[in-house]
């Protein structure tokens, strides 16, 4: 387990900094300091760019020896850069040997006078050229051309210095150090918050109970595929029953009492993290090797759904308290807070039970997330995936049992409502609504919505409703906009939620005589996030009359930024003429808007305020809301 959890700062309100506290020294097995103009410019912007109350920087894993020295086993890159931009931006004096490199006097002979080093004059340079370790001046060179170029005010940047947090995390004694580096080194990079979040809640545990504990974590942690597929087939059959497409979690404690006999022989890095965490660029991981399916989220975030799940379902509400927005930068600040004080029916909940409960709600959502939230799904060779909403099955006979996958299950067709939509279908094209309106991670709340409402095991019984209530989401900010906006003329600044649910809407009208022939029975959701005007605000040239009226609601269209420019300051007729393949692809209003356009002037002057009133009317008629006569 690990030894100590600290969070540092790096500089202080009294202005010290984490070198004045403590020494820390880089062991002979560690590269020298090796970071280029990509990973320090980054790190300053980082620095720079940050605006919350404090930043989570990344970990620093030591151990502390015997003389009171912290010996650096993962993160002295980032250390050292840290050591050179607070030279740079302050005069600190800290003193000698505060950070140090065994073995390697020019390291520490550059890093004690460099101050000296690094001024206007080269006198020192020449002076002593054999022991100036050269990696480090070109790393404050960086430094300083950075500060120079971008004309990064130094004052702003100490602020925000004072808001940067670096975890330390110790490991405990007698940890075999060379192969602990070793593991880290093979896997070539920092722990995130989520491997320290992983650490805090396993502290509490017994062995066995760490061992189900990270079982789960680690299934849950690989955000491709379905969750099912990342255990073992032993504990799959288990926990998911022979067909692997329900979740028992009443069979929880048999991943308590498997036997894992290299338990004792674990590093900390092996308790913390097996592996690392899989990414995935169109439909490939980092390898290259094609994958299936695709989450809309990365574990981070998800974890931040899952707390909110878990606090609305299993603590009381005056007990916690959670930030509206989601910041994946800010999940241990979320989560300790309520570990240390949630309570459930007017008792405090001890640590231990937080993690036992916790781990059992972020298993039983990432099987709900899987079944019944969209992901991208790839197939062949097609890199830009589609939406898909699929559960997974299996069949063959038990010793060659393969897994498959159907569209997820809400319900049989109705006779007596004449429900003759597939409610997969609508189902996808809502989330999918959702997922390109809502593009930023940071404010996906519809997420927690349906797996708050897909936790209830009593929702679950009544699936067939699942819909209502995921358009009940769509249409909140729509209703909002119906209410409040009474001229309906906020041009580019009209949410694009508004506008793509409306594209829903036109394809739910998919079999209507006037729009049978647009084909909308082909329209899927894509990253359509620029609002345009059909009548353009500045006329080409000016070489038709300008409109005052473009802001109106309909002349406005969704469309992808590469088409904004293409489009330009085309008239709608010379649009529509010009790139009429584009819009046959397009946003479904945008194909309504180019059908009904047969003359500039009769756009202008009667036709846009005829299309206006019909989708409005649309909008008015979903949310329930007066029709405009």
């Amino acid at each position: 387990m690990i030894n100590k959890i600290l969070p540092l700062t790096i500089l202080d309100d009294s202005n010290k900094t984490l070198f004045e506290k403590d020494k820390y020294k880089i062991p002979l097995y560690q590269r020298a300091f090796a970071w280029s103009d990509k990973e320090i410019c980054q790190l300053i912007d980082d620095i720079n760019d940050f605006t919350a109350d404090h930043y989570y920087l990344g970990s620093l894993i030591v151990n502390l020896n015997k003389d009171g020295v912290y010996e650096v086993i993962d993160g002295q890159q980032r250390l050292t850069a840290l050591f050179l931009l607070l030279d740079y931006v302050g005069d600190y004096n800290w003193g000698k040997d505060r950070l140090s490199y065994e073995c390697r006097d020019r390291s520490n002979f550059t890093l004690n006078g460099l101050a000296e080093l690094t001024n206007d004059s080269v006198e020192a340079y020449l002076a002593n050229p054999e022991k100036i370790e050269q990696t480090l001046i070109a790393g404050r060179k960086i430094i300083s051309d950075k500060f120079s170029t971008d004309k990064i005010d130094k004052n702003k940047f100490i602020s925000n210095l004072k808001k940067v947090i670096l975890y330390r995390i110790e490991v405990p004694p007698h940890t075999d150090l060379n192969r602990y580096f070793e593991i880290m080194n093979v896997r070539g990079e920092q722990l995130e918050q989520h491997d320290i979040l992983k650490a805090k809640l396993m502290e509490p545990l017994d062995k066995q109970s760490r061992i189900a504990f990270a079982a789960v974590w680690d299934a849950c942690r690989d955000m491709t595929g379905y969750v099912q597929m990342h255990f073992p087939k032993d504990e799959r059959e288990v926990m998911f029953g022979g067909d692997w497409d329900w979740l028992y979690l009443d069979r929880y404690d048999f991943l308590c009492k498997k036997k894992d006999t290299t338990i004792a022989s674990r590093s900390v890095l092996d308790i913390i993290k097996q592996d690392a965490l899989p990414t995935t660029i169109d439909g490939e991981d980092e390898t290259g090797n094609r994958i299936r399916f695709d989450s809309i989220i990365g574990f981070t975030y998800f974890l931040m759904h899952v707390l909110k799940v878990f606090a609305a379902a299993e603590l009381d509400k005056e007990s916690y308290s959670i930030p509206d927005l989601l910041d994946d930068k800010k999940l241990l600040d979320t989560f300790v807070p309520i570990i240390d004080n949630g309570m459930k029916n007017g008792k405090s909940i001890t640590k231990k039970d937080f993690s036992l409960a916790f781990i059992k709600c972020l298993l039983k959502c990432r099987f709900l997330f899987d079944k019944y939230i969209i992901k991208r799904e790839y197939k062949n060779e097609d890199n830009n995936g589609a939406w898909s909403l699929k559960e997974l099955k299996v069949s063959g006979a038990r010793s060659k049992k393969k897994a498959y996958y159907k569209d997820t299950y809400f319900g049989e067709y109705n006779e007596k409502t004449k429900d003759k939509w597939n409610r997969t279908e609508i189902n996808l094209m809502l989330q999918s609504c959702l997922r390109v309106s809502y593009t930023s991670p940071k404010i996906m709340h519809w997420i927690t919505k349906l797996l708050l409402w897909l936790y209830d095991d009593n929702n679950r019984q009544r699936l067939s409703q699942y819909q209502g209530y995921t358009e009940n989401i769509a249409k909140e900010n729509a209703i909002a906009f119906l209410q409040d906006n009474a001229n309906y003329r906020q041009g580019v600044n009209t949410p694009h939620i508004v506008l793509n649910y409306l594209d829903y809407l036109l394809w739910i009208e998919r079999d209507n005589a006037e729009y049978k022939k647009l084909d909308f029975a082909q329209f899927a959701f894509e990253f359509r996030n620029s609002v345009e005007h059909w009548y353009p605000q500045h006329p080409s040239e000016q070489s038709f009359a300008k409109w005052d009226d473009v802001d109106r609601f309909g002349n406005l269209c969704i469309i992808q930024r590469n088409i904004n420019s293409k489009f330009s300051n085309l008239s709608p007729a010379s649009k529509k003429n010009t790139y009429g393949q584009m819009i046959e692809k397009g946003s479904l209003k945008l194909r309504v808007m180019s059908e009904l356009t047969k003359d500039d002037a009769k756009w202008k002057n009667q036709v846009c305020e005829e299309h206006e009133k019909e989708m409005l009317n649309l909008l008015q008629n979903a949310c329930n809301l007066p029709i405009i006569p």
